[in-house]
């Protein structure tokens, strides 16, 4: 049986948007119940709310991080490039989507939020194309004097922390995603806590691709407040961050004082360069990956 209609002369109110976080392959709301509100740059027009993590769920994606990382971790090359390259349609489908949440969030004109989102596309194609060449590219057979073959072998890290620019909100977050997932790496990433709307946003085309459950999970909110938690977890294995906040960067390097992570300061100077070879250079992906040397007798 069909719905009714709405009564004449009465007017429908839209389901807006809720904007919430992104673990495990769910779409949970804060456990603390909190929230933060996204408005318009120009207008100051209210957009939407917005979760605001805690520390319980920054431990929550961590513990889903690290149940993903083994099998992310052991898929072949090939198939990691092919999920990356899914991961592109997912968001080239949504293109118009992204451009208008871009303009409206962030106050971009349309122009530069088209540019935007086909530099993100872009670079996730571009990413997974490295995906069954970085081995070749980065790993070597060492010359050694002995009866020995001596192999040098790349591996992930493990679980990686990513902190988020604010500004390109989008190409950001890709330019250092990517790069920590192709290398088989988990992610738990800090969406830009100026303009969170379209990171939150491409979670749901994530969701909607191929990507494991747990591979990234996205968290939005302060960073002032997470920073200590990202620095201090001690399942955290490598941090990667280009938000450009010396404040969060002096906390992302205090706790590896001691635990020994990883810690790479990926911030760009001015927002354009973040279009720039730079930010597309494929030694991102040494960043959080270890280096395995293997010795084999010859000839066994």
């Amino acid at each position: 049986m069909s719905a009714p209609a709405p009564a004449p002369g009465r007017t429908r109110l839209a389901a807006l948007k809720t904007y919430k976080l992104y673990i495990g392959g769910k779409f949970p709301r804060s456990e603390s119940g909190r929230y933060l509100t996204a408005r318009s740059p120009t207008t100051g027009e209210h957009l939407a709310n917005f979760s605001h993590a805690s520390r319980k769920d920054f431990r929550d994606a961590v513990v889903a991080a690290r149940k993903a990382q083994p099998g992310w971790g052991a898929c072949s090359a090939y198939l990691k490039g092919q999920i990356l390259y899914r991961m592109a349609e997912m968001l080239e489908s949504r293109s118009d989507s992204f451009v208008a949440e871009l303009q409206s969030s962030t106050g971009t004109d349309k122009s530069s939020a088209r540019k935007e989102v086909a530099a993100s596309i872009d670079r996730i194609i571009y990413y997974a194309g490295w995906s069954d060449k970085f081995q070749q590219v980065f790993g070597s057979v060492n010359p050694v004097a002995g009866p020995h073959f001596n192999f040098s072998t790349l591996e992930p890290t493990g679980v990686v922390g990513i902190f988020c620019p604010d500004s390109p909100a989008l190409l950001g977050l890709v330019s250092l995603l990517v790069p920590a997932i192709v290398g088989g790496n988990s992610t738990v990433v800090l969406a830009s806590q100026k303009f969170p709307l379209p990171a939150i946003s491409l979670a749901e085309a994530i969701a909607t691709s191929d990507v494991p459950a747990g591979v990234i999970n996205l968290l939005s909110g302060e960073r002032a407040e997470l920073a200590p938690h990202f620095s201090t977890h001690m399942d955290v294995n490598a941090i990667v961050d280009g938000s450009g906040d010396p404040s969060s960067a002096d906390i992302l390097r205090q706790g590896p004082a001691s635990n020994l992570k990883r810690v790479s300061l990926r911030a760009a100077a001015a927002s354009a360069d973040w279009f720039d070879a730079a930010a597309n250079d494929p030694y991102r992906i040494l960043d959080t990956l270890e280096t395995k040397t293997t010795w084999h007798p010859i000839g066994v």
